[in-house]
């Protein structure tokens, strides 16, 4: 008699242990202070806007919001990618803050959790445009990650 043994095929497919799917996590809104700069900074003239966004930055440095705008508003690809990569940074702490351990949703329909994923999106795009095809990828997969959605809505 000969010894059959069945093949487990691998899945890409996140699995959850949890009932009721993985964890969501929702940012703390902005401090309402800094979101009130910040849209006085963006109705400013074009010409003064980027420099009013950094002074609610330099203000605000945990404002994932001002960090995203910010490198909407840069200059060039580089100082566009810094901006993003901050926010990123920063986004990542405050996840952390808020329960996040490293998997589960992090969505856009979610309001406070918007200004993380420009900036995720920010870097992706901008990663693009200076040759860093690997982050690019990288950043493109982790949006995927944190909300199966993402290639249906538009910033």
């Amino acid at each position: 008699m000969r010894n059959t043994r069945s093949v487990c095929h691998m899945t890409d497919q996140p699995i959850s242990l949890n009932p009721n799917g993985p964890p969501e996590t929702r940012l703390a809104p902005e401090e309402p202070e800094a979101s009130n700069a910040l849209s006085h900074a963006l109705a400013a003239p074009p010409a003064s806007r980027r420099d009013l966004v950094s002074d609610v930055v330099a203000q605000w440095p945990r404002n994932l919001e001002a960090w995203a705008t910010l490198g909407d508003l840069a200059r060039d690809d580089v100082e566009a990618y810094a901006c993003y990569r901050v926010g990123y940074h920063r986004g990542l702490d405050r996840l952390r803050q808020s329960g996040w351990r490293g998997s589960g949703w992090v969505r856009w329909s979610e309001p406070t959790n918007r200004g993380f994923l420009r900036a995720v999106d920010g870097l992706r795009r901008s990663a693009g445009a200076i040759g860093e095809t690997d982050e690019e990828q990288r950043c493109a997969e982790f949006l995927m990650q944190l909300d199966p959605e993402w290639t249906r809505r538009s910033i």
